[in-house]
């Protein structure tokens, strides 16, 4: 897989922090960040989908069943 650099600035004391952390584990720093964005982007794609879940949710008593909607989607 290709990669590409990725340059983001950040305090001096986190990225010591990760640097500590990745050398006490024998992790490679670069795989560690990119695991960790991904996992932020994971949670904050279910948030969104969440506050999208309780917005609609107010609608639910408006909405027809599945079938309902093939059968009007016929005509």
């Amino acid at each position: 897989m290709d990669k590409i650099s990725y340059a983001v600035k950040i305090e001096p004391s986190l990225a010591e922090k990760v640097r500590n952390f990745c050398l006490e584990h024998g992790i490679k720093q670069g795989f560690f960040v990119e695991k960790a964005l991904k996992e932020q982007l994971e949670r904050e794609e279910a948030l969104a989908d969440l506050i999208d879940f309780k917005n609609l949710k107010i609608t639910e008593k408006d909405a027809i069943s599945f079938e309902e909607y093939l059968k009007k989607k016929k005509k």
